[in-house]
């Protein structure tokens, strides 16, 4: 049936057709409608001009408006809020230059433009010259500067505008609030309520969103109860608020009764529900919800699947994350930038970096949070030669790196012993000024100074800091000291650490460790003795496996675990069999002044053997053995490993505070230097347009290669 059928000369609801079209982004649909209508008013002109722009084509909205026969001021500032919607400021100048007859909504729609576009001193050249003002020309100035940054500016015009209104009141309150003065806008709040103003649900949100921001409990509670009295219970966006609110002040309880007092179809409900539990460490709950929010047919976006896989991330199960992750490519998120960057970091946390660097290939507008992301799971993983052509591409289009790309890229070297990189990118980005280097970058490279040897050298980097080291730069100096057996750079450090914080456990810890290591066991009583003394308590080292989503923990020597008998039986006969390969146990390792023999079974019964003994009988032939570890591993239980995961024939991922270790077959690595190469050619080639060969030997022509940590 044909358009004509439905909009004849003399049908009456012609216009109604041309509206629906309209709504529904149909331009093409409505433009035929509208050349069918024989004298078509300046009202219907106007709502073409504004469908155009409305869908980016500024330039039929152009031609349309040149065509109109007579218009009026409704036409004028539709063409003009046109050309600013579609982001060309100097046309919408141009017009509003040659309007005849400006009105208050075209000086104000202006002003708004300027203010969008970063142009303040313009905007305010405009707002003097207005003729009349009225109260929606003063909110619009305040909320442009509030956009800009110019919190002073705002503050200064709200309070000697002639006339204010409730919108005014909650551009003040959301703006300072956005520009980090949450409890200014907080007092604000209580200003208005003082003066009379009834508020809005919009500053309602904007006032318990200061609240959560700076954990006021007590005026976010009075906010509940102004919402109730005003009858404003069942608005899902305060809903959302509400329960965002209790969740930052860990009033979980509260957070999760909000939201049972009504049946919620807007996802910023349980969205708010998702994030609140994962912040307060209930990542169970989190996908529990999530759940039941599939299941009731509300359908997640983006900021759902994210704090879902961040619950994921904090479960460390990378079986629950894929199932997210499915879900995901199901309804059409597989290439969304935030929820790719979170699927990068849960990937990389749970020990598959590959599946990391695939997520991250197939975003199709990576942001610097994505190219950070994966640059750091590479390092995290010992993949440095991709951290580094990573890094390399992100240069090559145009993204600018920031502390966090600096972190990721001195951790890099630092994890493959690549020494002059690491000097290489200090004293570019030292020297660069794009951004402070704070402490934490000079910790990172003093770790990269320490694994190579270098202590000499890392000692008078932080000597010659341009600020005061912290105890966090001097731990990594001390924690060199304990791989390279330095004794007298390691004193120096651990009086420096206990100078500034006297009770800090991993420095005594590793000071000890280092005498123990030397078999000064003197020394290693007298640090023990300081500890006792200062009531410092030694972390245990512990590592756990998850396995359908419940939680195995092991500590060194336990014997707690209900498979304690088949775990030992295991270790046993690991025992064996290291033996036939040639293992020796490295008994520098075990810190007890014991026995050789109680030495070598301390080193056999350490946490993370435990653990990989628990998942050898506890899973299938094949499968990969995943363990986290809350401290550092011994160099005695690398090797051993090394070893076990070529005599079980098993790849085993092992994260200890520093890294992932990646065992397969008596190697070490996630990613050999070759594998990287190909990836990283691959990725360069296939996505970026370079040619295979050329990638290559860009990459190979480096004179360090990446090395596994031994």
């Amino acid at each position: 049936m044909g358009l004509m059928s439905y909009a004849t000369l003399n049908d009456p609801n012609y216009k109604m057709l041309f509206s629906d079209y309209l709504r529904n982004k149909r331009v093409d649909e409505a433009r035929e409608v509208f050349d069918r209508i024989p004298y078509p008013n300046v009202y219907l002109y106007s709502m073409m001009i504004s469908g155009y722009a409305r869908n980016c084509r500024l330039g039929d909205a152009l031609k349309l408006f040149d065509e109109m026969p007579v218009r009026d001021v409704v036409s004028w500032n539709s063409m003009i809020k046109g050309c600013l919607d579609c982001g060309d400021l100097s046309k919408a100048l141009e017009i509003f230059d040659n309007m005849p007859g400006k009105n208050v909504v075209s000086w104000t729609t202006m002003i708004h433009g300027l203010m969008l576009f970063g142009e303040v001193e313009m905007a305010e050249i405009l707002f003097r010259k207005m003729p009349t003002r009225d109260v929606a020309a003063w909110n619009s100035m305040i909320h442009g500067y509030f956009s800009n940054g110019r919190v002073e500016d705002a503050v200064s015009l709200f309070e000697v505008m002639p006339c204010s209104n409730v919108i005014s009141w909650t551009s003040m309150i959301g703006g300072l609030d956005q520009n980090g003065k949450s409890n200014e806008a907080l007092a604000l709040f209580e200003k208005m309520m003082c003066s009379g103003f009834k508020p809005t649900s919009t500053t309602l949100v904007c006032a318990l969103t200061a609240s959560a921001k700076v954990l006021a409990l007590n005026s976010g509670v009075k906010i509940h109860g102004q919402i109730v009295k005003l009858g404003y219970s069942f608005d899902e966006f305060l809903s959302a608020s509400l329960i965002t609110f209790y969740a930052n002040c860990k009033q979980v309880e509260s957070a999760c009764k909000v939201f049972k007092e009504k049946l919620h179809k807007n996802v910023a409900v349980w969205t708010a529900l998702v994030t609140g539990f994962t912040l307060n460490g209930k990542p169970e709950n989190a996908l529990e919800v999530f759940r039941d929010m599939m299941k009731l047919g509300v359908l997640p976006n983006q900021s759902s699947f994210t704090s879902a896989l961040n619950a994921s991330c904090g479960l460390e199960s990378p079986d629950k994350g894929k199932e997210i992750h499915s879900t995901a490519v199901k309804l059409g998120f597989e290439t969304d930038v935030f929820v790719g960057n979170s699927l990068i970091v849960l990937y990389s946390k749970c020990g598959n970096i590959s599946d990391g660097i695939s997520v991250f290939m197939r975003i199709s507008e990576k942001n610097i949070v994505s190219w950070n992301s994966v640059i750091m799971g590479c390092a995290q993983h010992g993949c440095g030669i991709l951290a580094l052509t990573l890094f390399s591409r992100m240069m090559r289009v145009g993204v600018e790196p920031d502390e966090i790309t600096f972190t990721g890229l001195l951790s890099a070297c630092s994890h493959c012993g690549m020494l002059q990189k690491g000097k290489g990118f200090f004293k570019f980005f030292s020297e660069a000024k794009a951004f402070e280097v704070k402490r934490e970058h000079y910790a990172c490279m003093v770790d990269v100074l320490g694994r190579c040897g270098k202590l000499e050298e890392a000692e008078e980097l932080v000597r010659n800091m341009p600020f005061e080291a912290n105890s966090t730069v001097w731990l990594a100096l001390l924690g060199a000291c304990r791989n390279h057996s330095n004794l007298d750079v390691a004193e120096r450090a651990a009086r420096n650490i206990f100078e500034l914080e006297p009770h800090c456990s991993a420095a005594y810890v590793l000071l000890s460790n280092i005498y123990a290591s030397a078999n000064r066991w003197s020394d290693v009583s007298r640090v023990r003795m300081m500890m006792k003394y200062n009531g410092v308590v030694k972390q245990p080292g512990s590592s756990w496996v998850t396995l359908k989503g419940f939680r195995h923990e092991f500590l060194s020597g336990d014997k707690s675990h209900y498979l304690t008998e088949k775990i030992y039986k295991k270790l046993d006969w690991l025992g064996i069999k290291l033996k036939e390969c040639g293992y020796v146990p490295d008994q520098k390792f075990a810190l007890h002044d014991v026995e050789a023999e109680q030495k070598e079974e301390m080193l056999s019964y350490h946490s993370e053997r435990l653990a990989i003994a628990f998942c050898l009988v506890s899973t299938a032939e094949g499968d990969t053995i995943t363990v986290m570890k809350n401290l550092r591993v011994c160099g005695d239980c690398h090797s051993a490993i090394k070893l076990i995961a070529k005599i079980v024939g098993r790849k085993i991922v092992l994260r200890d505070s520093s890294r992932f270790h990646h065992f397969s077959n008596g190697d070490v690595g996630q990613l050999t230097w070759c594998n990287q190469v190909v990836i990283a050619a691959e990725f360069l080639a296939g996505k970026e347009g370079f040619g295979l060969i050329v990638v290559i030997m860009e990459i190979t022509s480096r004179p360090e290669k990446a090395k596994a940590r031994n």
